[in-house]
């Protein structure tokens, strides 16, 4: 699970304006950074410019999922991830970070703003922090440990089962034990019956 962008745009009537962005473009080659940055900015505004104020959306592209929310005042995010990061994270991560950012950037600020202007710090640390859904978000934990817990409890119930197989076999071996023990105590006896003096 990877997240490789989140980015803070703003929809205006005529264009899409990135207002701060976050990459994390490590896993990559040194030379194709740049420009992988420069084509997920792209994808980003193109996104949110097709996506209506209001809504939330998923987008696939090849082996990478882009999470777009664009709220009702024209303020969006953009997350673009890898297939396996959880969906219902990204867009947790989308309504924090949108709330955070419209109350410490004054809104007059978005239609002119840019990534130069724009003082937004904590983005940086979002995407650092969100790169383990675990970690990061307390359902997800929750539901790991509860995953954690059922293969527990399952291997705890198979093993069960195959200690109640074993005993079983012991049970059966010992009613099997029981009844030649049974006719060794019969023979037994006779045999000290006939050689007993009297």
């Amino acid at each position: 699970m990877k997240l490789y962008s989140l980015s803070v745009l703003y929809k205006g009537e005529a264009k899409v304006v990135l207002l701060k962005a976050a990459y994390d473009v490590s896993s990559l080659s040194f030379f194709q950074r740049s420009s992988v940055q420069e084509f997920m900015t792209f994808t980003s505004q193109l996104i949110v410019e097709r996506s209506s104020k209001g809504t939330r959306a998923s987008v696939k592209e090849q082996d990478y999922l882009c999470h777009v929310y664009v709220r009702n005042d024209s303020l969006a995010g953009v997350v673009i991830a890898d297939n396996e990061y959880p969906s219902r994270v990204a867009f947790t991560l989308l309504e924090k970070v949108l709330d955070e950012f419209s109350k410490q950037v004054d809104r007059i600020d978005w239609p002119v703003g840019s990534p130069a202007t724009i003082h937004y710090p904590a983005l940086d640390g979002h995407l650092s922090r969100y790169q383990n859904p675990r970690e990061a978000d307390p359902m997800t934990k929750v539901q790991a440990e509860l995953d954690e817990t059922k293969i527990i409890l399952h291997n705890t119930m198979e093993s069960l089962l195959e200690r109640g197989e074993k005993l079983d076999d012991l049970v059966s071996k010992s009613e099997v034990l029981g009844t030649q023990s049974k006719a060794f105590y019969k023979t037994a006896r006779k045999q000290n019956s006939c050689c007993a003096i009297m």
